[in-house]
């Protein structure tokens, strides 16, 4: 072949497009790419979270040891000032102190560890400004268990989730115990499940509406409703037909929790909590329990969303005995002060209540 019939030949393969790869491969090694991107920087995250535990807590034993307030301004201050020099801003003064709260409201380096395997640095600094160290273990432990992004983590503290519990209403002492039960045992009760209020601004209804509106308005926007709900809920039926003896009943909302390992039914009320509504609960978890429930299942539990309920009907017809949790429902969103308040005082006067009972 002549040197002019090679070269001719070169080009002509030149030419010829590359065969691209076939679809699958290439998703999957994209797929393989992103995922060890994402693992390094948790990784990477991860051991920036321990570094910074460890400088807080050296740092924070040399104050300790002086027992000098003064002396710990001006320490950390001088320390910064050199580290940052040497290492850039992230070891600056403000930084610096930010490691030292870190360490003091997280003491226990094996609770840190446990955290990180879901929760990174941002986490942690939305976590740090909280005052109550129980408020702070409840959102620790839900981030972990629920495995939060920080956005839902901000929004869940925004909407003053923890006041909004049944958990909080109960003394510290049994607080305590059962976010040690989640903390061990990963370990859900209802009181860290079901909540009052719950928040469901994003139906969007107007002024006049029905229960059926409410239950539409719902359907519609289910997304957001199990958001509201929390994690672990799964929709089963709306209207479930119920057949008792000659008479249908319908229940507004059935969901399973896949923690709790239950059924959790739903009423909707538009008025206020009524003693009958307890009895009506009562009759479809029973019919729930003997013909919906699977082998290894716990009993199935009712939530009563209602307009507004009164503190001593709740409490004298001892609902928790019979799986049922009353909530009242916000379809608008208060100002955040005013919420607060009311959240407040709601914890307040059921700590109060059952202190009372003690005596």
């Amino acid at each position: 072949m002549s040197a002019k019939s090679s070269k001719a030949l070169v080009r002509r393969f030149a030419a010829k497009p590359t065969k691209r790869p076939a679809r699958a491969l290439l998703t999957d090694v994209r797929e393989l790419i992103v995922q060890a991107r994402a693992g390094i920087a948790r990784a990477v995250d991860s051991g920036l979270v321990t570094l910074y535990w460890h400088v807080g807590r050296r740092i924070q034993q040399d104050i300790l040891k002086e027992r000098r307030a003064e002396y710990g301004q001006k320490i950390v201050s001088a320390l910064g000032t050199q580290l940052e020099r040497e290492f850039g801003r992230g070891f600056g003064d403000k930084n610096l102190r930010r490691m030292i709260q870190f360490a003091e409201v997280f003491p226990d380096e094996a609770i840190v560890a446990a955290l990180l395997r879901q929760l990174g640095w941002t986490h942690f600094t939305m976590l740090i400004p909280l005052e109550d160290p129980l408020k702070r273990d409840f959102y620790a432990e839900m981030c972990r268990i629920e495995k939060w992004n920080t956005r839902t983590l901000g929004k869940k503290i925004g909407s003053m989730l923890f006041e909004r519990t049944a958990l909080s209403k109960k003394p510290d002492k049994l607080i305590r115990r059962e976010l040690a039960a989640l903390r061990a045992e990963d370990r859900l009760t209802p009181d860290l499940v079901f909540r009052d209020p719950y928040v469901l601004d994003f139906l969007r209804l107007h002024d006049t509406y029905a229960e059926k509106d409410i239950e539409a308005a719902i359907l519609r926007e289910m997304e957001s409703f199990i958001v509201e709900l929390g994690a672990g809920f799964c929709f089963v039926a709306r209207q479930k037909r119920m057949q008792i003896d000659d008479v249908d009943y319908h229940l507004d909302l059935l969901f399973y929790h896949r923690k709790l390992r239950r059924l959790v039914a739903i009423d909707l009320k538009l008025r206020n909590f009524e003693a009958a509504d307890k009895g009506q609960m009562e009759l479809y978890l029973n019919w729930l329990k003997r013909h919906e429930c699977e082998p290894g299942e716990a009993e199935p539990l009712g939530i009563i969303l209602c307009a507004g309920k009164r503190a001593q009907h709740v409490e004298l017809l001892e609902l928790e005995k019979s799986g049922i949790h009353v909530a009242s429902y916000w379809t608008k969103v208060l100002p955040k002060k005013l919420l607060e308040r009311k959240l407040h005082d709601a914890v307040r006067l059921a700590r109060a209540r059952l202190e009372a009972g003690k005596v």
